[in-house]
């Protein structure tokens, strides 16, 4: 019954007959109902509330108010605002306290204002100012243009002169065996801006080319193909070489035939001046073949010429060419020391026509006084030497007779024994080796005497010479009294007594001056080819050509990164060096003197030197290079300098040396993918004094970052790429360097800046020397008797390391191009020991140490990266080194120092009224 009646009234009936619109009637009266209930209430109750609320409020009794406001202190007093009373109470302070720095700020603005305002006065006047110290520096310049051309005549260069091929006007000398340079040298082809060039003929375009010997027409040519001064255009040529000899004897052309074959060459003309005919010999047995042809004007080198023959100052005599084909190796070559060996001295030849005379009884002096003089001055010699050799006073060696078949020679000549090898040993132990001259006083100079002189210089046997008549090789240029004793044979028997007189420091300083003279002008075929065109080239007095240079292959970068913004990176130091330089960069002077320099001191320029590296170790100043080396012309030099007036050091320093008012150096920096370490190295040299130009050396194969912000320093920073990663490119002399000083420096090393400008002040005042800063020494190892390195605090020092030093740009062309190869490449094998390399060649060409500035013993940068010199090999490496130098250059060269150069008032204590002279030193 319950589900029927629900489902009727869901249908909207009651029952089955129901009623449905009583439901939707009923339904819309409750809904208005409710609407109108919710209306009154939503409405009416709060307009009641508040008027009820309001009436309450306007009671007469204050105290009874519950709703009404209140007075500040009574609401404070209800608890839960307390918190926001002291929030509004440091809100109003806090808006007092803006208040009054808005008006501060609002003040200084107006103060800063005025200060702009006033700075862009001082601009304007500023900018006026500059452009009047303008228009007076333009015309002061102008005015300095006007006076040195008013002063100063005009130079240019002459105008070329190039004579007729037939040469017609050219006056004729008396006779061909009068010939000098002022008679049979033709001038006008040889101008001094000429460059010196010379035409050598091929031999193989004439019938007696066939007949010369191979392995000398081999390595003349090959010398040839790689000189300088040779040419191609006959046209322009100022000398004109012809090789003819050595000949080979079974197809030696008739002297008539060689003669014809000469006076048919295409540039003889007529007398074959300006010629030079080049016989050169490989071995003693001498072929003075030219002896009996018509030379003419042309001029002859040679190993073998009689008086006759000879014209001094005009022909020349050469030295054997025994190494044709081979370099000498320096570790076969005895060491200079010790200085005394086995031996005094040592002799062996064989002279037939004397071998009897030597068994008779010689006359005794008185005779000879008496005008009765012996017929060969030979049989004294045999005798005399016999007598010390009998006399065991000292060990000699002496023998007058050949073991084994003499080596043929001319008549007189004392005929050389033995194979080369055997004499070379004999000489090893030789202190002096004797050399007797041709009994025939018209043979001035024979190949057998050169080859003798050859080998004694070679092994450091000394030469001594018996017979002064004798024309040793090049002796119109070289002084041979500083390598060689040179005799007369009357004083024979003085000769023991002579020897053991000379100090053992005369006996090295000879020796080490014989080897100079060996491996400069005798040891290749180069050498000797080089020295007889120096010799004609110094002769009409013609600047060499210049030196080498190496070409800066430039690695493109970006810079603008602005230096010296880190006050980490200012390190000026501390100490107040005077005046210094402020201006832009300023290359050194080009070297002025190339055309006369070649015409003075001509023995001191082929002389003093005592290795084989052409440079004066004395008096390094003003330097001539001969043999070929060419550095004149290259733009730079050693120049004297000459010290400031009065004693303030004002006057020195704004001289800057006294003699050379300007001058500035250039940083060469080596490294290697180390990019922030070098970055923050160039970054300390922003504001340097006397800087240059930076020559960063980037040694690794690897280019640096294309992203990477190289900084603006003030002076350009030149990035140069190598071909190979190798150490020795620290020293090239890079054409980017365009002064004379050199500040070799590591990428880590850390120097301040008065640091810095002190070592390049010291080095203007010792411009031969290495100075530097870290200094280091070599020490002698008894118990393993070899040379050691070492880099301990000591009091003395041998070397100064090149990663913070200066040396002169020359000795970078020494070492890059005249330094024996061996040691270059001994420094790449190990990657190491260049430092090293450079002290010994400075070293051995100066006789003098390096000099140390400044307390500083190390100078690497706190932080860095660990180098090459923190590995455990890095000492081992250096002591074989230093060994293997001492190998090649046959001593040790390197010398013990204690100086050391520090300011005029270092740590000097200086009254108040005597401080003026401080601010200058």
């Amino acid at each position: 019954e319950l589900m029927t009646g629900y489902t009727m009234l869901r249908n909207g009936g009651v029952g089955n007959g129901g009623q449905p619109w009583m439901l939707r009637w009923s339904n819309r009266i409750r809904l208005t109902w409710l609407s109108f209930t919710l209306f009154i209430i939503l409405v009416f109750f709060p307009l009641i509330a508040h008027y009820y609320l309001t009436t309450i409020d306007d009671a007469d009794d204050a105290g009874k108010r519950i709703f009404g406001p209140r007075t500040g202190n009574e609401l404070c007093e209800v608890k839960h605002v307390q918190d926001l009373c002291r929030i509004r109470e440091s809100v109003s302070e806090e808006l007092l306290q803006l208040e009054a720095k808005r008006q501060e700020l609002n003040s200084e603005i107006a103060k800063l204002n005025l200060k702009i305002e006033a700075c862009k006065k001082s601009i304007e006047n500023a900018k006026q100012d500059l452009l009047q110290l303008k228009n007076v520096i333009s015309q002061t310049e102008h005015s300095y243009k006007e006076l040195m051309a008013q002063n100063q005549p005009k130079l240019s260069l002459p105008i070329r002169l190039l004579p007729d091929k037939d040469d017609a006007t050219f006056p004729l000398p008396k006779s061909n065996r009068n010939c000098r340079l002022h008679n049979c040298f033709d001038y006008s082809r040889c101008p001094l801006t000429s460059g010196f060039p010379v035409y050598v003929y091929n031999s193989d375009d004439y019938p007696f080319g066939s007949s010369l010997d191979p392995l000398i027409k081999q390595a003349f040519e090959a010398t040839v193909r790689t000189n300088v001064y040779v040419t191609e255009n006959a046209n322009i040529a100022c000398v004109y070489i012809i090789l003819v000899g050595e000949m080979q004897e079974p197809v030696m052309p008739k002297p008539t035939e060689l003669e014809q074959q000469l006076h048919s060459l295409p540039y003889w003309r007529t007398d074959g001046h300006n010629h030079l005919i080049i016989n050169l010999s490989r071995k003693s047995e001498t072929q003075n073949f030219i002896y009996n042809i018509s030379t003419g004007r042309a001029m002859i080198a040679q190993s073998t010429f009689y008086d006759v023959q000879y014209r001094p100052g005009f022909d020349i005599v050469v030295s054997p060419l025994v190494h044709a084909m081979s370099e000498p190796n320096f570790l076969e070559i005895p060491p200079q020391v010790p200085v005394k060996r086995k031996y005094l001295f040592s002799f062996q030849g064989e002279k037939i026509e004397s071998l009897r005379s030597s068994l008779q009884e010689v006359r005794s002096f008185e005779e000879e006084i008496e005008g009765n003089a012996p017929a060969d001055y030979d049989d004294r010699i045999i005798t005399t030497l016999k007598a010390v050799q009998d006399s065991k006073l000292d060990f000699v060696l002496v023998e007058f007779t050949c073991k084994n078949q003499p080596k043929a020679s001319l008549p007189t000549e004392w005929a050389l024994c033995g194979e080369r090898d055997d004499r070379l040993e004999l000489l090893k132990l030789s202190t002096f080796a004797l050399i007797i001259t041709p009994g025939d006083t018209h043979l001035v100079i024979s190949a057998g005497c050169a080859m003798r002189l050859f080998e004694a210089l070679e092994v450091g046997a000394i030469p001594v010479v018996l017979g002064e008549q004798v024309q040793l090789p090049y002796n119109d240029v070289i002084r041979w009294n500083e390598a060689a004793l040179i005799i007369p044979k009357p004083r024979i028997t003085e000769v023991h007594f002579l020897l053991r007189s000379i100090s053992d420091n005369d006996l090295l300083a000879m020796r080490r001056q014989g080897r100079f003279l060996w491996e400069t002008y005798f040891s290749t075929s180069d050498n000797v080819f080089s020295t007889v065109l120096a010799i004609i080239r110094t002769r009409i007095q013609i600047p060499a050509a210049p030196i080498r240079e190496e070409t800066a292959v430039e690695i493109p970068h970006r810079s603008g990164k602005a230096a010296g913004t880190d006050p980490n990176m200012a390190d000026n130091g501390d100490l107040d060096l005077g005046p210094v330089e402020t201006e832009p960069p300023y290359a050194s002077p080009k070297y002025l003197r190339n055309f006369t320099l070649t015409a003075m001191d001509i023995y001191r320029n082929w002389n003093s030197a005592p290795g084989p590296f052409h440079l004066f170790p004395y008096t390094p100043f003003d330097p001539v290079l001969p043999s070929e080396a060419k550095f004149l012309g290259s733009g730079t030099g050693f120049r004297p300098i000459g010290g400031g007036a009065g004693g303030s050091g004002k006057e020195f320093q704004a001289a800057l040396g006294g003699n050379v008012p300007r001058e500035q150096f250039t940083v060469v920096m080596l490294t290697y993918e180390r990019e922030e370490v070098l970055m923050n190295s160039l970054e300390r040299l922003n504001g340097l004094p006397y800087l240059n130009k930076v020559v960063v050396v980037w040694n690794s194969p690897k280019l640096p970052s294309e992203d990477l912000l190289w900084p603006d320093i003030g002076v350009p920073i030149v990035v140069v790429r190598t071909e190979k990663n190798s150490l020795n490119n620290r020293f090239l002399p890079w054409d980017e360097i365009e002064t004379e000083a050199i500040l070799s420096i590591d990428d880590d090393a850390h120097l301040r800046h008065d640091e810095i400008m002190f070592g390049f002040r010291v080095w203007r005042e010792a411009r031969d020397r290495i100075v530097g800063f870290p200094g280091r020494y070599h020490a002698w190892d008894i118990p393993h008797q070899s040379w050691l390195y070492n880099s301990n605090y000591s009091c003395e020092l041998s070397m100064v390391l090149t990663g913070a030093a200066f040396f002169h740009k020359y000795y970078a062309y020494l070492y890059s191009y005249v330094m024996p190869q061996a040691i270059r490449d001994m420094v790449d094998e190990y990657i190491n020991c260049e430092d090293i390399a450079m002290n010994f060649l400075v070293s051995h060409l100066t006789r003098k140490p390096p000099i140390k500035v400044t307390s500083r013993w190390t100078f690497r940068c706190p932080g860095c990266p660990q180098a090459l010199s923190h590995d455990d090999s890095h000492f081992h490496e250096r002591h074989k080194c230093i060994n293997f130098f001492v190998k090649v250059y046959g001593y040790m060269p390197l010398l013990y120092t204690q100086f050391r150069v520090d300011s005029v008032l270092f740590k000097t204590r200086l009254p108040h009224d005597k401080t003026k002279c401080f601010k200058f030193i």
